[in-house]
């Protein structure tokens, strides 16, 4: 038996067989940061995971959905949901979608009322969609931009930490501006769990980037013109 199966804690696991047998899933205090062209669609995956029941492997727990990226997109979940065995309504229903269409929207989501929205909350789940997109808008002063998204940075590593909920935020790198190369150094700092998720041609790739306990590695899925669903398993 591993370490990391010894703990006994909850996983919150991604649900593909050829991920699972490799990475051992996201657990309560978790800051995990995903990248890559379909960043989206494994966070959809996670909160599917998060809300079914424990029967179908997973956490039996709401999730609040903090949309960065207006990229909530409820049929994608009923998919998901689908290939797990689980009602798509039902999981829906578990899924608490707060949207953000500005910078200072995002910030007064996360700095001042989503501790508030957690009390009484059977949320094990935070995920924020494109966390850094809304800071590159220019109508944003440069030095005001940095000076919020350091400060929601900390704060969900704060929340991820003393209320032991995992946080999982998309996010797509810009390292061709100062601003992208502020925002890469100061998420990336805050997180302990960074994984990218692409597709490539016929596969989709998985790559573990970083982890505290867990070696890197990266994992091609062949799904050709099959449905990613086809790989799902409880």
């Amino acid at each position: 038996m591993s370490v990391l199966e010894a703990e006994g804690q909850k996983r919150l696991k991604i649900g593909i067989p050829l991920v699972d047998d490799l990475f051992p899933g996201l657990v309560n205090g978790d800051f995990a940061v995903i990248c890559g062209n379909e960043a989206r669609l494994l966070g959809f995956i996670l909160c599917v995971r998060c809300v079914s029941p424990s029967e179908c492997g997973g956490l039996d727990s709401d999730v609040v959905f903090i949309d960065g990226g207006n990229c909530f997109n409820p049929y994608v979940v009923a998919e998901v949901a689908r290939g797990f065995g689980v009602d798509p309504r039902a999981a829906l229903e578990r899924i608490h979608i707060s949207r953000a269409f500005t910078a200072y929207q995002l910030s007064a989501l996360i700095l001042e009322r989503l501790e508030k929205f957690l009390e009484g909350q059977n949320a094990d789940l935070i995920f924020v969609s494109d966390i850094a997109m809304l800071f590159m808008d220019k109508d944003v002063p440069r030095t005001e931009a940095h000076d919020l998204f350091l400060k929601v940075c900390h704060k969900l590593a704060y929340i991820a930490k003393k209320d032991r909920k995992i946080v999982l935020a998309t996010y797509q790198p810009d390292k061709t501006s100062r601003r992208g190369l502020f925002f890469d150094a100061a998420l990336l700092g805050q997180t302990n769990v960074l994984i990218e998720f692409e597709r490539k041609s016929k596969f989709l790739k998985f790559v573990l980037k970083s982890h505290q306990k867990v070696r890197p590695f990266e994992l091609e899925i062949p799904t050709g013109n099959v449905l990613l669903t086809s790989f799902m398993g409880v």
